[in-house]
């Protein structure tokens, strides 16, 4: 069996000094949900030091990547306050101009069954008129971008497509039916993962056997650990310290056979962000349920103007 190894830097990935030229033959990753406020509140000044950000990890992920290969974002559009910011437009705009050729855009469906009656959908509900419609997301966004170049494939009839599968599943459509997520597993109190089902359909699409995939942003693992069990080494950068326990769990850091070769390397410009990530995202959840009993009172006197809250958005006095 090839010696598959896995390399776990601590740091941020604006400085990928760790990773040589053109060594990486895949790049899965999924940023950080600009400010979304149940998974990173107010974690960025500003959008456009987000959108720096974006741009600084795009310049070393072209300078990793080896040519011919491809870079795979997983992300969404985020509605902030009311103001839907384009997250994904700005990104392709930002790859290109960094010298990447935008080759494919899928959409991720994700399962309604976990949506019932929320703020958004069930506003037209309370309110069942025009300009009162909020629609549910059930979908993000897989981009694919590709450094120009070509590359000698490797490995190529160990790393053969299972067709059978590729027909069963759809693999050949843009629209991938994926089930997220669901909110209580054990890992979506760290951060906001993608299935593993999506990361292996990427790695086996876009990779081959022995190859190394690299995430800029680790978050829990899910693309080191996958990437693992296809056979392929892989790279992860994680700027938060305090997810250094449930990466290693996550990716089999005990196993006593079989389990790849680890190397973890602590930066001194590493962080520790979840704690207080965590107690942010308490009181947003502590002021939606507030905003929830106010809902549910009623005036006790004339002249009293009960505030409902609609998906932080807007107020309706009455």
């Amino acid at each position: 069996m090839r010696t598959k190894w896995i390399k776990i830097i601590f740091g941020d990935s604006r400085n990928m000094r760790e990773v040589e030229n053109e060594s990486v033959d895949l790049v899965l990753t999924s940023p950080p949900y600009y400010n979304a406020p149940y998974d990173f509140p107010d974690l960025f000044p500003s959008y456009d030091d987000y959108l720096n950000l974006l741009r600084d990890v795009g310049k070393e992920i072209f300078r990793v990547l080896e040519q011919g290969r491809v870079a795979v974002f997983v992300v969404g559009d985020v509605r902030i306050d009311g103001e839907l910011y384009p997250i994904v437009a700005d990104l392709i705009k930002i790859m290109q101009s960094l010298g990447f050729k935008y080759q494919e855009r899928i959409i991720w469906r994700k399962s309604e069954i976990y949506i019932k009656i929320s703020k958004r959908s069930g506003n037209i509900i309370q309110h069942p008129y025009p300009l009162y419609y909020y629609p549910d997301n059930i979908y993000e966004e897989i981009v694919i971008f590709k450094k120009p170049g070509k590359f000698i494939p490797r490995n190529k009839e160990e790393s053969k497509i299972d067709l059978n599968e590729f027909q069963k599943e759809k693999w050949y459509l843009n629209i991938w039916e994926i089930p997220n997520v669901l909110p209580n597993n054990k890992y979506t109190k760290y951060t906001a993962p993608f299935p593993e089902e999506l990361a292996r359909r990427i790695i086996l699409l876009y990779s081959y056997v022995g190859d190394t995939v690299l995430d800029p942003f680790t978050g829990s693992g899910t693309t080191l650990k996958i990437a693992h069990e296809l056979g392929r080494n892989a790279i992860g950068y994680e700027i938060d310290l305090e997810l250094k326990d449930i990466i290693l769990e996550r990716i089999g850091v005990n196993t006593l056979f079989g389990g790849p070769q680890i190397q973890v390397i602590e930066r001194e410009d590493a962080k520790r962000l979840r704690s207080k990530l965590r107690e942010k995202i308490e009181q947003k959840l502590q002021e939606r349920k507030l905003e929830r009993k106010l809902k549910r009172q009623k005036p006790t006197r004339a002249g009293i103007d009960l505030t409902i809250w609609l998906n932080n958005e807007k107020t309706i006095k009455f």
